[in-house]
């Protein structure tokens, strides 16, 4: 008495397009590309063009946190950096953070 028939109802959406489901795949992929991609590739190139552009008389910062002078340059990816006076440290330009200060090109 109180039971009635339940009937199949038909899918909704089942005649869309197949291509209109990936839309907001394609979208998502496409706003994460913009946000967290791009920005990460543009500060990696600025860091490789940093690292190549070091020279002697610069003063560096390590990833590990020494400040120091550059004293020679290697053609092997290493510096030569004065921490102190006399202590001279190797160092793999690849470890590099940042330029403090850049000298000017011998004229």
């Amino acid at each position: 008495m109180f039971v009635t028939p339940a009937y199949a109802q038909a899918a909704g959406g089942a005649g869309a397009n197949p291509i209109m489901q990936f839309v907001p795949l394609i979208a998502i992929f496409a706003i994460m590309y913009f946000l967290m991609i791009r920005p990460q590739q543009k500060k990696a190139k600025e860091h490789k063009a940093m690292i190549e552009a070091v020279r002697r008389g610069d003063t560096v910062v390590t990833a590990g946190g020494l400040l120091g002078k550059v004293t020679k340059v290697k053609e092997d990816g290493e510096l030569e950096v004065e921490i102190a006076e006399g202590v001279k440290v190797r160092v793999l330009k690849g470890t590099l953070a940042n330029v403090v200060s850049k000298t000017e090109p011998a004229s």
